[in-house]
């Protein structure tokens, strides 16, 4: 659409239209807004009211260049190289996952546990796993002033977009991101949170597009069974654990029993938390005793 009927709300609803046409949308016109105001710069608040505005050839170049992605079945949030997660907007990268809402589980589920056991205001060392944007670590750090955090990944590029994310979210002087296999942390943390791959290798085929050809492999392939991480992980438990602290995993929808049966074999128990659509999300882990009063996080070495 070229000329001066190519307003901005003429091309938002055109590619509203195209992108429900297609039937790959469960939210089509919250796509083309997303989409548009990416594309264009502005916030998607505020598209209702430029409605009449003319857009130049290069405007409309570069719209269609983002339909044309999201077609073709690029996720939103790959074509923007952004997403929100726990109110904050995280940048992403090639080598991250998209934070996903059902991932915030698992913020509610450790800052549930440190309400009951000690509260926000006191000093806590997270390790977060597998740390990819970093969304788990700066929701954490966002909502517990005296903490510190250190992510580690086992993509170099993941960590440096997970740090480039603290910078900018405003926890970067309370955390640490770096490249390193399971349990690589020089110090035993109060609080340990992971999203590790946990999809069974032979099912990644089988995926969803949006996943399997955009999601990188690292990040997904959990192994035979799926469970290959958390194995390494709980292994090494006693060693990263606090004798007070608690560890929490995100699951896929049928490995609770697992996991559990995995971290009571090792001596620990654990308790399941179900998501908003009622799926088990979330197993914690965690000894019998808390940390004691009056104690404070190692630092970083």
């Amino acid at each position: 659409m070229t000329g001066p009927a190519a307003t901005l709300g003429a091309v938002r609803r055109a590619a509203a239209r195209r992108l429900a046409e297609l039937g790959m949308d469960a939210t089509p016109a919250l796509d083309a807004r997303l989409l548009v105001a990416g594309a264009l710069g502005v916030a998607p608040d505020r598209l209702v009211l430029m409605d009449d505005r003319a857009l130049s050839d290069a405007e409309i170049d570069a719209i269609e260049a983002a339909i044309e992605r999201r077609l073709a079945g690029e996720p939103v949030a790959r074509i923007l190289g952004e997403k929100e997660f726990w109110g904050l907007t995280f940048q992403l990268a090639d080598a991250t996952l998209v934070p996903r809402p059902d991932t915030e589980t698992l913020v509610e589920a450790a800052l549930a546990w440190i309400d009951r056991t000690q509260g926000r205001d006191r000093p806590f060392r997270i390790v977060d796993i597998g740390t990819g944007t970093g969304a788990i670590l700066i929701a954490l750090l966002s909502e517990l002033p005296q903490a510190i955090g250190l992510g580690v990944d086992l993509s170099e590029a993941a960590a440096r977009t997970a740090r480039a994310n603290a910078e900018r979210l405003g926890v970067g002087d309370r955390s640490l991101f770096i490249r390193g296999s399971w349990g690589e942390s020089s110090a035993p943390a109060d609080v340990i949170v992971s999203n590790p791959p946990y999809i069974r290798s032979e099912v990644i085929q089988t995926l969803d597009r949006e996943v399997r050809d955009h999601d990188p492999l690292l990040a997904l392939d959990g192994g035979d069974d799926g469970l290959d991480a958390y194995r390494a992980i709980v292994a090494d438990l006693d060693r990263m654990m606090r004798p007070g602290g608690a560890t929490f995993f995100e699951i896929g929808f049928d490995q609770a029993q697992s996991l559990s049966a995995l971290a009571e074999q090792a001596g620990f128990a654990a308790v399941v938390h179900a998501d908003l659509a009622g799926h088990d999300r979330v197993v914690e882990i965690h000894r019998s005793n808390w940390l004691p009063t009056g104690s404070k996080p190692g630092g970083f070495e």
